[in-house]
């Protein structure tokens, strides 16, 4: 619980006894911090800065961490129960349970900048073709973004930061950038959950919450410098992974969906380093969307 006090002379005086060798009147000292919430981050960041005793250190380290998450749990909850429009904003949320301290304002610009590079190039006589042509062009010509398919399974492809900084990225997280900057142009794409894929639909116009299967008009491959394909090609890669066909491998999916798989790729990832504090974390997110 996040309440709703100012820090000062308390706050400074208790960070000053983050020292205290007793067991029990840590605990106390400790409680009482988490008390007044993300209004104690900057004094305890500040805190962390100036210490030179590695208990101390060790101390805040662990308050900052349990606050940073309780904060974060309580926006993810928020941008659930608010509708989940905002992809950004989920993805975003889900890049900090990684990077607490990321700068949100900076990647929203980045993003800004592609959507208006885009914005000068598109018009409301093209075509739907030609609209992705141009967003493609965009995306991986002139900002020059790529598949990583050197390590799809990396944890770097999977973070909305590290994507923009290197430019490499999954089937999902280029997926993903792709459909926030055209939603954002009211280009009607949307994802679509395949197994072991991730790939987008263009449908015949933007729809809430989403439209259905028979609004798409073809299939845009993000991971493959959008190439476009149809329903066809679909059901080729579905009968080579030997799956029985579903209407989710055809029909576009919500924002929900799309940040829990996400969630659910990177505790594969996690689960292959043998991190399980960072699986059980991701989970308590997932919890949040059932």
């Amino acid at each position: 619980m996040i309440l709703d006090k100012q820090p000062g002379k308390e706050l400074s005086a208790l960070i000053n006894l983050l020292d205290e060798p007793d067991e029990n009147a840590f605990v106390r000292i400790q409680d009482k911090i988490f008390s007044f919430g993300q209004d104690a981050i900057p004094l305890l960041e500040d805190a962390r800065e100036n210490s030179f005793e590695g208990i101390v250190q060790e101390r805040i380290e662990e308050i900052l961490k349990k606050i940073q998450q309780d904060v974060l749990l309580f926006e993810f909850s928020d941008w659930v129960k608010l509708g989940s429009a905002d992809l950004l904003k989920g993805f975003l949320l889900v890049s900090r349970t990684q990077y607490p301290d990321l700068d949100q304002e900076n990647i929203t610009i980045r993003i800004e900048q592609m959507k208006m590079d885009a914005w000068l190039e598109l018009n409301d006589n093209l075509t739907a073709l030609e609209n992705i042509k141009v967003l493609n062009h965009i995306i991986y010509d002139l900002h020059n973004f790529d598949g990583n398919k050197i390590n799809i399974h990396s944890l770097e492809n999977s973070y909305i930061n590290t994507l923009l900084e290197t430019r490499k990225g999954s089937p999902l997280t280029l997926g993903m950038l792709y459909l926030i900057i055209a939603q954002k142009l009211n280009v009607p794409v949307y994802g679509v959950n395949l197994p072991q894929h991730f790939i987008l639909a263009y449908t015949t116009e933007m729809v809430k919450p989403i439209p259905d299967e028979n609004d798409v008009l073809f299939y845009i491959n993000p991971f493959n410098r959008g190439t476009i394909f149809t329903r066809r090609e679909i059901e080729l890669f579905i009968r080579q992974l030997k799956v029985a066909p579903v209407e989710s491998f055809f029909a576009p999916c919500t924002n929900i969906d799309i940040i829990k798989r996400l969630i659910n790729n990177l505790k594969f990832s996690f689960d292959r380093e043998g991190q399980q504090d960072k699986i059980d974390n991701l989970e308590t997110f997932l919890n949040l969307m059932e």
